[in-house]
């Protein structure tokens, strides 16, 4: 390792990663390399707690169910449910079983007890409705936005027929649409008339915008206008599910990674005068590059959440990406990015990516993960990121 390259980090603090960071900054994800390695959110916890108290950071959003973060937000924030119920019912994904998601959830609880409201830290979702195995049924999202609508306005629909539409859940979450669109509810009559429901609820409810506020509230109005969202993209997910077309793949991780962006979209609106917003997810959905995979012999390629954002929001994104060297016997070539950094001097290390491609005399390798849920860092994309944060083993 060369004095050079080493200059070019610095010991993992949050002093060290924001002073890379642009003043503007609004939005900062963090990104990891793949799930199930409890050392990045750890680490997002240590740097949450940071941002919270000596940045000004108020909100946080994790790689979840946007429509089940609600529960975990109204736990952190009144005190609503019990920590195990939270957990249980407050995260898709499974993540609700991770520890570091339950020390985040708990710390929360208690910063903001002795915090008036508008002090107080807010859980977001930035997911759709979405599984492994297939989507959720639209009927949550578009009757909560129907209910909510309902005592207020004269609607373009009866409950009753919208019910009909809706049917029964089973053949939306039918597990088998996932490898056969024909299985697929997605495109029928009924399907291609809600997604037509749902684009009149909503502009209903921008349209009465200051009229249901008044009635209601600016967080009931919120809630509203996310289960339309949610409602809208999950019928347009379930169009994609039943395309038998070889673009069917691409389709769907793109209109995933948009639900993510829209869904970012709204929460900056909504949190932009209390302070910014640390947003944690896989690498892939937050860097400002495309996003790609391997499917069925075939590469397939669309744009993350994390470009469209900063598409949106300018100097006001900011990406940090998560690496590691040594995982197990997976140990990094010493020519790729990993290994170079696995020679810098600290277990954990802020590194300026700006400074370290001026300093390597050579274009460091693209590391061949051991494991495929792993995505190392393309050292092609560097000046795509604002900083990384390196952990010489996991």
């Amino acid at each position: 390792m060369t004095d050079p390259i080493r200059d070019a980090a610095r010991p993992f603090h949050g002093d060290s990663l924001t002073a890379l960071l642009p003043a503007t900054t609004r939005v900062l994800g963090l990104g990891e390399p793949t799930h199930g390695v409890e050392a990045f959110p750890e680490l997002r916890n240590e740097l949450f707690r940071h941002l919270v108290e000596h940045e000004g950071y108020r909100s946080v959003v994790l790689e979840s169910d946007c429509l089940m973060a609600l529960a975990v937000d109204a736990h952190v924030t009144a005190g609503t449910g019990v920590l195990d119920e939270t957990m249980e019912r407050g995260f898709s994904h499974g993540w609700g079983a991770y520890p570091a998601n339950r020390e985040l959830v708990a710390w929360m609880r208690a910063h903001n007890q002795e915090r008036p409201p508008g002090e107080r830290l807010h859980f977001y979702g930035m997911d759709g409705p979405l599984e492994t195995a297939g989507a959720a049924s639209p009927r949550e999202a578009l009757t909560f936005l129907y209910d909510h609508l309902a005592p207020h306005l004269d609607l373009p629909v009866s409950r009753a027929d919208l019910d009909g539409l809706l049917g029964a859940d089973e053949p939306w979450t039918n597990p088998a649409v996932m490898m056969d669109p024909s299985a697929s509810v997605g495109r029928t009559p009924e399907a291609r008339e809600l997604r037509l429901v749902a684009d009149d609820l909503r502009a209903l409810l921008t349209a009465h915008s200051p009229h249901l506020i008044a009635a209601t509230s600016p967080d009931d109005w919120w809630r509203a206008d996310l289960h339309g969202r949610a409602a809208a993209g999950l019928l347009r997910h379930h169009a994609a599910m039943a395309d038998p077309s070889p673009a069917r793949v691409g389709t769907l991780m793109a209109l995933r990674d948009t639900m993510m962006a829209d869904n970012l979209d709204a929460i900056v609106r909504r949190e932009e005068r209390r302070g910014p917003t640390l947003v944690f997810s896989h690498n892939s959905h937050l860097q400002r590059s495309r996003s790609s995979m391997s499917w069925d012999g075939r590469r397939v390629e669309w744009w993350s959440a994390g470009a469209i954002t900063a598409e949106r929001l300018g100097d006001r994104y900011a990406v940090v990406a998560a690496n590691f060297g040594t995982r197990g016997s997976d140990v990094p070539a010493p020519g790729s990015l990993e290994g170079i950094l696995s020679g810098l001097p600290d277990a954990r290390s802020v590194v300026d990516p700006k400074r370290l491609a001026e300093v390597l005399d050579r274009k460091p390798e693209h590391r061949i993960p051991a494991d495929h849920t792993y995505a190392s860092l393309d050292p092609s994309t560097l000046d795509l990121v604002d900083a990384v944060v390196f952990l010489r083993e996991v």
